[in-house]
């Protein structure tokens, strides 16, 4: 008998117990591939497929690690990694073409076996990106999986622009390291290349600086934090606070770990270190640093502050090149950001010592004094290797030709910088302040600093917009902004990040491809319904500030290949495009809901096992200000449910 139980085992194997999910009817990838040739078949991805590197490149190491996160809760393990000089059937093959645009990739899937050819690792990194978004949704959370299928498809790609970025306000609100890392998974899953971290603010001054300790023993803590918003506008009596000390910085060990786990992204951080204005946080750990000397409190509201460096002194000068001797020794990006936005003068105006700098260097306007600081910063950033990045104010007086301008006031800072020849990279309120609402229902949003910036207005940003090819070619990319003031969370960050990071993401990979903007925007709709299943993963399974807004039984239900489709209309169906969820009260039924931007409503009914599908054709379609479903909601529901008797 103790013969047979091998065989037994054996035979289990040969007949492969466990779950083949199939693969998704559609190729759905974000951002939008630059040539997608769908074919017949699937290919079989299991727990012992073989990630077959054809290259010496070590860094290929970080593109198969990709992969880890995303199979093991499928299979319980990554892939295996093993070198060869020649494909293999039944393997993922990865090598590289220095033929190939470095970033560019061709991701080959056949029935036999997937190929990555590309330009670099990063090139790699990126086709890996796309390859996980193939994964079907069904395979997350599912059980006893033996493969997932994949889609024979050849995907051509390569990014639009070299700059795609986002930067992340730890200032106002601080972030931990490992939430700092969320953000860079979430930028590597859009092809994303630049983090810029603002380190430095008003409200708090977050990096170690070694030769300057109170930087963070004093700047790092405001006595206590705004609730809310302020009612006057004033920061009067009338505001309220939570009287409680809120600090956070982060160790240049730390800041290390963090931008190596960048890098394996394939993503460069960038530090913002905030000069000549937003200083109080310094100014509140060395005095000396303003123009009258008078101890500070690190500021514990938002908004302008009139106390900045003092230029007039030698000293200020000593001080900001001590810190960026520090911060070029940990951050080995090309770019540095002095941030220079939001810079007042009033003190200046009225302090002797900046008043004798003007004198001796032939100054005519106060605000002239900040041209000469900028010009000295970047002159000691040259020195060292590096480029200065600044906000689109350093253009007001004469600005170096070698200066990156960030065109946030709209895109007029970034065509003034490129018609004069100064490189410029896009990120203006108008398309990427993602602290906006996203909706005009603001009783229903968390709250946020005001404003309204649907994910269509993301998508419609055109860096190019008023320039010609030559100037074009002074546009270094586009950046999405996440500033925190009202942000006190990270599940309320990524609450506003998505889905208009998406959108972002588009633009900056895409935008040569972007033939039609109707055409395109639909295509990013339907695509990002499947990219949006996925990103439940990235939204902790339906929670939010610690709360279950959408339990974990509904979301199986609502992404399972098993659950029925009723649909309104006739034909192929445009996705919801999610990421919002709402609960309807239907006949004592509570429902929960995802709204979609071109009045689409995706109901989702568990005991039913079905999902209901109502399609949008126009903006009239949505939600008005007060409700977020239309009047007919019912009879169309009523309708709905017949279909499923």
């Amino acid at each position: 008998m103790k013969r047979l139980i091998p065989l037994v085992v054996l035979c289990a194997a040969l007949c492969g117990c466990g779950k083949v999910i199939p693969a998704d009817d559609e190729v759905a990838v974000v951002p939008l591939p630059e040539r997608v040739a769908k074919g017949q078949g699937t290919f079989l991805l299991t727990a012992s497929t073989e990630a077959v590197l054809l290259s010496g490149d070590d860094s290929l190491a970080c593109v198969t690690g990709a992969l880890d996160p995303v199979l093991e809760p499928v299979f319980g393990q990554g892939l295996r990694v093993r070198h060869a000089d020649v494909p293999l059937d039944g393997a993922l093959n990865i090598s590289c073409d220095a033929a190939m645009p470095a970033d560019g990739y061709r991701l080959e899937i056949t029935p036999g076996r997937a190929e990555i050819v590309a330009g670099s690792a990063a090139g790699a990194f990126y086709a890996v990106q796309t390859l996980r978004q193939l994964i079907p949704a069904a395979a997350y959370g599912a059980a006893n999986v033996r493969a997932v299928e994949l889609p024979v498809v050849t995907i051509e790609d390569k990014p639009c622009l070299g700059y795609r970025g986002m930067m992340l306000d730890v200032c106002r609100h601080f972030f931990t390291v490992d939430e700092v890392k969320e953000a860079l998974d979430i930028m590597a899953l859009h092809k994303l290349n630049v983090f810029h971290w603002h380190l430095t603010d008003d409200q708090g001054w977050r990096i170690e600086i070694k030769k300057y300790p109170k930087l963070t023993e004093v700047g790092s803590v405001r006595s206590r934090t705004l609730i809310g918003r302020d009612p006057g506008g004033e920061y009067d009596e009338n505001c309220k606070f939570d009287e409680t000390p809120y600090g956070g910085y982060y160790t240049q060990d730390e800041i290390r770990d963090i931008v190596d786990y960048a890098a394996k992204r394939f993503i460069t951080v960038i530090p913002e270190i905030e000069f000549p204005g937003h200083a109080v946080g310094a100014l509140a750990s060395y005095p000396w640093l303003g123009c009258t000397g008078e101890q500070y409190e690190v500021r514990q509201t938002w908004d302008i502050d009139d106390r900045v460096f003092c230029i007039g002194k030698e000293t200020t000068f000593e001080f900001i090149e001590g810190v960026l001797e520090e911060v070029v020794g940990l951050f080995p990006s090309e770019y540095i950001h002095i941030g220079g936005d939001e810079c007042p003068t009033v003190m200046w105006e009225k302090c002797p010592h900046c008043k004798a700098r003007m004198k001796a260097e032939g100054l005519r306007r106060p605000r002239q004094l900040q041209n000469y600081a900028t010009a000295r910063v970047e002159k000691f950033l040259n020195a060292r290797g590096r480029r200065l990045i600044g906000w689109d104010e350093i253009l007001e007086g004469d600005v170096t030709p070698t200066a990156t301008i960030m065109s946030w006031r709209g895109a007029k800072g970034g065509i003034e910088a490129a018609r004069q020849g100064n490189h410029a990279i896009m990120a203006p309120t108008t398309n990427c302040y993602l602290d906006y609402y996203q909706t005009r229902d603001t009783a229903r949003e968390p709250l946020a600093i005001g404003g309204y910036l649907p994910v269509e207005k993301v998508y419609e940003l055109d860096p190019y917009e008023q320039l010609t090819p030559a100037e074009q070619a002074c546009i270094l990319g586009v950046q999405a902004n996440l500033w925190t003031e009202y942000i006190a969370t990270w599940p309320h960050a990524e609450y506003m990040l998505l889905p208009r990071l998406s959108a972002l993401a588009e633009v900056g990979w895409s935008l040569d491809r972007k033939d039609g903007m109707e055409k395109a925007y639909c295509c990013f709709n339907s695509n990002a319904r499947d990219f949006a299943r996925f990103g439940q993963l990235l939204l902790n399974n339906g929670q939010w500030d610690g709360q279950q807004l959408i339990s974990p039984a509904y979301l199986a239900e609502a992404t399972s290949p098993d659950t029925r489709l009723v649909y309104k209309d006739l034909g192929k169906p445009n996705h919801c495009y999610g990421f919002q969820y709402w609960i309807l009260d239907y006949k004592g039924m509570k429902i929960p809901y995802m709204r979609g931007i071109l009045g689409q409503y995706v109901f989702t009914l568990p005991e039913k096992n079905a999902v209901i599908v109502r399609l949008g054709h126009k903006r009239s379609d949505t939600y008005t200000a007060d409700q977020h479903y239309p009047d007919d909601i019912n009879t169309w529901l009523d309708a709905a449910m017949d279909l499923l008797q």
